[in-house]
Formats: C-alpha cells, sequence, structure tokens
C-alpha cells in the first residue's frame, strides 16, 4: 500500500479542489488541519512548504524518483496528481490543452474574482469599522456574472469544462460555483452551469471531498480575530 500523501487543508473552495482530487483519484491521504481564521497558515512548519502562507499544500512521500515532494498552489496541485496518476488530466495533446486553458481560467480570474466578491458583499461590511463599498461590491458581482457567463457558454457546447469528460478543470471551479448564491449570482439565464453544477455535485468523490470538515466551515463576520487574520496580516 502507498504512503498516504498529507494534505494540508481547510473546508473552503481551495480546499475542496485537493479534498476532491485525491477522492477521485483514489489516492490514499492524511488531512493536516490548517485552521485559517486561527493563523496556523503562518506557522513556521507549514510556510516551509507553502512560502505563500496559504493553503492547501500537499507532501507526496512517493514523489518523482520515490522522494518526497512538497507542493504548493492548489493549481500546481492539481496538475501534479493528474500527471502521477494518469486521471483527469486530458487523454491527448488537444484535451490536455483544454484542461490547462480551462485551469488556468479558474486560477486567474473565477478564483481570485468570486474571492473578492465573497469579501465585499460578505465580510467588508460587516468587519470593524464596517467597510461597505458600492463599487467594489459591483465591480466583483459584475466580473463574476461575466466569467459565469463564460463558463456557461462554454458548457452549452460540451458535458463537461474541459470537453466531453470530467477533468481537473471540473474540479478545480466546481467548488468556487457551487457558491454562486453567496457571490449574489443567479442560474436563471444560466441552465448549463446549473446542469454541470448538479452532474458534478453527485459524484461520489466529490461528495466526499466537499465533506472533509464540513463541521469546521465557519462564519468569520462575527469573529474580529478570525477576520485580522484573514484580511489584515501579510
Amino acid at each position: 500500500m502507498s504512503t498516504p500523501v498529507d494534505l494540508y487543508f481547510w473546508p473552503t473552495p481551495n480546499g475542496w479542489k485537493i479534498s476532491i482530487a485525491l477522492e477521485e483519484m483514489g489516492l490514499p491521504y492524511e488531512t493536516h488541519l490548517i485552521n485559517i481564521g486561527a493563523g496556523d497558515q503562518f506557522a513556521p512548519e507549514f510556510l516551509k512548504i507553502a512560502p505563500n502562507n496559504r493553503m492547501p499544500a500537499i507532501v507526496d512521500h512517493d514523489g518523482p524518483g520515490g522522494e518526497p515532494v512538497s507542493i504548493f498552489e492548489s493549481g500546481a496541485i492539481l496538475l501534479y496528481l493528474a500527471e502521477k496518476t494518469g486521471q483527469f488530466g486530458g487523454g491527448t495533446a488537444r484535451e490536455k490543452i483544454s484542461v490547462n486553458e480551462w485551469l488556468m481560467w479558474q486560477m486567474g480570474g473565477l478564483g481570485p474574482m468570486a474571492g473578492q466578491a465573497h469579501h465585499f458583499l460578505k465580510y467588508a461590511p460587516a468587519m470593524d469599522p464596517p467597510n461597505d463599498l458600492p463599487y467594489a461590491k459591483d465591480r466583483y458581482r459584475n466580473e463574476t456574472a461575466r466569467l459565469y457567463g463564460v463558463l456557461d457558454r462554454r458548457l452549452a457546447q460540451s458535458e463537461y469544462v474541459a470537453g466531453g469528460s470530467y477533468t481537473i478543470a471540473d474540479m478545480a471551479i466546481w467548488g468556487w460555483a457551487s457558491l454562486w448564491e453567496g457571490q449574489q449570482q443567479t442560474l436563471e439565464d444560466k441552465p448549463h452551469m446549473a446542469r454541470w453544477l448538479d452532474a458534478v455535485s453527485t459524484r461520489p468523490g466529490v461528495i466526499a471531498g466537499r465533506a472533509l470538515h464540513a463541521e469546521k466551515r465557519g462564519d468569520f463576520r462575527k469573529d474580529k480575530d478570525a477576520q485580522d487574520k484573514l484580511f489584515k496580516r501579510s
């Protein structure tokens, strides 16, 4: 039996990417909780493997050449795991290009924009002092809506984001997209995105990855100390 992958994790959309991937790929893993509200992401031991003080991160004890390797950044982890297992990364050269395109779209577009929408719509108005900023709210709400329009049009053409098969691109996008209500979005005009969200949500690997330590997922709007660690500490 292979050595478990060490998963450094908290139940957020970025964390779900990797818990879902490990479940989908059938890789054994051991979870190490990084409580981002308590500041665990700044611990020196964690910074050795994740110098950007963000989770998720992994340590694969059976890395290249049989030696341990640590990897930070969720997109890099997904690419590594897909290559390691030969799963969900695209079967042909053209499929791999499509997977990489949509993975980069999530990393550079949807993730940051939806994350900022969450922040300015949900958290900033509840901070002390409140930061209820109409321009920022409109900016990120509207950009997230534009991105979901791109996604919906893509899914009108193909069953999954990168084509006919479920891939790491779907794993990367689904967690953020599943929180569309908190981003003040609508699915009424996005039937293809709605179909895809429902289909992906029924996969056993997605269910298991999303459920990992779900009980610890909290709302930081009333926790000033957590807000300071999440939003003010560099």
